[in-house]
């Protein structure tokens, strides 16, 4: 039944042929101390505490499967998730994944699923422990992540100070100009790439923490969005180099600063820790001021971006 469907072979088959994909790498873990197979896994806490986050693609919202693979949409689902730990400055342990799908879903495209999670998560370590499965008229993919501060204390987006350096940890806007390309009939390039599969730097998330990190969080939504959120939380300005925005060939300012779904790192660091930082791709792209708001060098406001509902 190579060409099966989720529906010939039941939500038990289903479960079966994804749990194979999964086997090797739960095995592998030190951190799950009882897999799938019962009403929940136990995951060991090596810290005492446990940091966890969640994310939702929805197809036809964060996906096209006319345009991603069901390998594609893993890596994504999985990647949102591991961002978001490494913005505390933890290490990503284990996932837990709840899929909605069609009655018609080819196994074969759930079970690929199943692989970019496997894969996306083997980047920190991390693994899929279990999860849901239920039967909708779209594939929905949720997410939930755990992670590890390793006995770090926790960067929240509330820590900035003024002087601080507003850093970032990758070239921003890659997804959103990818996306722009998909839209205009393009299928394949490393911009349509890092739309289908944004590959986050994880390990700078405690890398950052443990060089004094003060607020920290992903870029999900646009930069441009996401710093005034830190801003905001933090009370203070932040003042943005505008030229100093890194990004990828063909990727346009506007892009840059209001594309999201790159999951990029952006933090604030005390002055003295950016050069050590520089040489794992760490950009010092402005500085916290008094005040409130984005704007650039010029006092011009820096707004916009991705939000639900708008």
């Amino acid at each position: 039944m190579a060409d099966a469907t989720a529906q010939e072979i039941g939500e038990v088959g289903l479960i079966e042929r994804v749990l194979e994909r999964l086997s090797d790498s739960i095995g592998s873990s030190s951190y799950v101390l009882l897999g799938p197979g019962d009403d929940a896994a136990v995951v060991a806490v090596p810290d005492g505490r446990v940091v966890a986050t969640t994310d939702v693609l929805v197809e036809g919202v964060h996906f096209r499967r006319d345009w991603s693979t069901a390998y594609d949409v893993g890596r994504k689902a999985a990647a949102a998730n591991l961002a978001d730990v490494a913005a505390m400055g933890a290490t990503a342990t284990a996932l837990l994944v709840g899929l909605v799908a069609p009655a018609d879903l080819p196994v074969a495209w759930a079970v690929g699923l199943a692989d970019g999670l496997r894969d996306e998560s083997a980047l920190v370590g991390a693994v899929v422990v279990g999860g849901d499965t239920v039967a909708g008229k779209q594939v929905v993919v949720s997410v939930t992540a755990l992670g590890d501060l390793a006995g770090r204390s926790p960067v929240t987006r509330a820590g900035a100070r003024v002087g601080d350096i507003v850093v970032v940890g990758g070239p921003l806007g890659g997804s959103a100009a990818g996306l722009a390309m998909l839209l205009a009939g393009h299928r394949d390039g490393p911009l349509v790439e890092a739309h289908l599969r944004p590959s986050p730097a994880y390990s700078l998330g405690p890398v950052l923490a443990a060089a004094g990190a003060r607020a920290m969080c992903d870029v999900s939504d646009g930069l441009a969005v996401d710093l005034g959120r830190l801003a905001a939380a933090s009370g203070v300005a932040m003042e943005v180099d505008v030229a100093a925005v890194p990004r990828l060939e063909g990727v346009t300012q506007d892009q840059a600063l209001r594309g999201g779904e790159d999951h990029v790192l952006v933090a604030t660091i005390p002055p003295g820790a950016v050069e050590a930082l520089a040489a794992l791709g760490v950009v010092a792209i402005g500085r916290v001021r008094t005040g409130s708001g984005v704007r650039d060098l010029d006092g011009n406001p820096l707004v916009g971006g991705w939000e639900h509902f708008r």
